[in-house]
């Protein structure tokens, strides 16, 4: 199967202004991020899909591809899906979305989530890792539950599953997922998914995956081994990963 990975990025972050021209060891985190995809060697054609005409210059003249898409976006999913619409894009059997500010990006989430849709598991496919129990009460760590089938059943900030009662804290710490994002999607799913509109519960939220969730698509967890390493969205994120990177390797699996 063809695999495409596409990286958004999108200048207008608050929290990190021009986060992906910001420089992680001296060089644009996009450029990293696009190293680390490459490096993986899990997809036929890599792109950043941008609304900046800068990221767009900059990818170029690290040797990398760039598509210029709409400022409009509310989320990453809508910028990779009008890549995927574009005609040089449609002869791949399977999409991937690895976020611009991921640099330390997860080997085996990013196989295992593309599993979850090439293997014919199903239509989507994200990845999770098993948690420590002390996640449950960080809102910024997003949580997942699955079905039996290994499908999610909800992601929420809040603690999932909740305990109700001590008796069962060992059987709920075994089912504790910290949720790595890090999207695989059939060209069909992603293309529903960005044509269904916003979920009251993802706007409650501020989580896009429950929106296909809510209309009864389903979406394969494959669970790997942590730890998760953060990804780019604050100074206090850059300092950490430059100071991370001192000792991590791009080719690492």
């Amino acid at each position: 199967m063809k695999t495409l990975a596409v990286i958004p990025a999108r200048l207008g972050a608050t929290r990190l202004p021009r986060k992906p021209l910001r420089l992680l060891a001296g060089v644009p985190i996009i450029i990293r991020v696009l190293e680390r995809v490459s490096a993986l060697r899990v997809a036929d054609r890599i792109v950043v899909a941008t609304d900046s005409d800068e990221i767009a210059q900059r990818v170029r003249e690290a040797g990398g591809e760039s598509v210029m898409t709409s400022a409009a976006h509310p989320s990453g999913t809508d910028r990779v899906a009008e890549v995927a619409r574009l005609a040089g894009f449609r002869d791949f059997d399977a999409i991937l979305n690895v976020q611009g500010d991921e640099p330390f990006v997860s080997g085996p989430a990013v196989r295992g989530a593309l599993q979850q849709v090439t293997g014919g598991h199903h239509p989507l496919g994200t990845a999770a890792v098993n948690a420590s129990s002390d996640v449950l009460e960080r809102p910024d760590v997003v949580k997942v539950v699955t079905a039996d089938d290994g499908a999610a059943m909800y992601f929420s900030r809040a603690p999932i599953p909740f305990l109700r009662d001590v008796h069962d804290v060992v059987a709920r710490d075994a089912r504790v997922l910290h949720h790595v994002g890090v999207y695989a999607y059939t060209p069909e799913s992603l293309a529903h998914w960005v044509a269904l509109p916003a979920h009251p519960l993802e706007q409650i939220e501020r989580l896009e995956q429950l929106r296909p969730l809510a209309a009864g698509m389903r979406m394969g967890i494959a669970v790997v081994k942590g730890p998760v390493r953060a990804g780019v969205d604050t100074e206090t994120d850059l300092v950490r990963a430059n100071r991370e990177w001192l000792t991590f390797t791009v080719n690492e699996s």
